[in-house]
This record gives C-alpha cells, structure tokens and sequence, in this order.
C-alpha cells in the first residue's frame, strides 16, 4: 500500500508500507526519498494506491513511482 507520511522529517513524502503489525501498531515503511524503518502507523495517511510487495521489495522505487504516477 502506498501511504503519506503525516509527521517527522519525511512529512509529506510517500512510502510504501512493507509490513505492519497490528499488536504494536507499528508498520515497516520504504520509499525512494525515504529509508527502510518502523514508523507509527498514525503517522500515515492513506493514498489508496497500491503495488505488488514484490516490486516493493526489489526496492526499484524510481521505476515503481514512473509506472504508477506515484
């Protein structure tokens, strides 16, 4: 899923949740502007975009944002 990040220094960019754990609340988060961490689930806003988690996990996110106008 591809999200907007609300708060912090990447406010405002996109990323795509990777992984997200419900107990904790917390999702794994990766982008082209963006590095691969844990971030409050709170703290992302929905685009209702969507890739496939192997694309995403390739981490060719030039490529992804150019084929999807993300």
């Amino acid at each position: 899923m591809v999200c907007v990040k609300t708060t912090g220094r990447e406010a405002g960019k996109r990323v795509v949740v990777i992984e997200f754990d419900k107990k904790k609340g917390l999702a794994v988060i990766d982008g082209p502007l963006v590095k691969k961490r844990k971030c409050n689930a709170k703290h992302l806003l929905p685009t209702g975009k969507k890739i496939s988690l192997s694309d995403a996990k390739k981490g060719d996110f030039s490529e992804l944002a150019k084929k999807r106008g993300l």
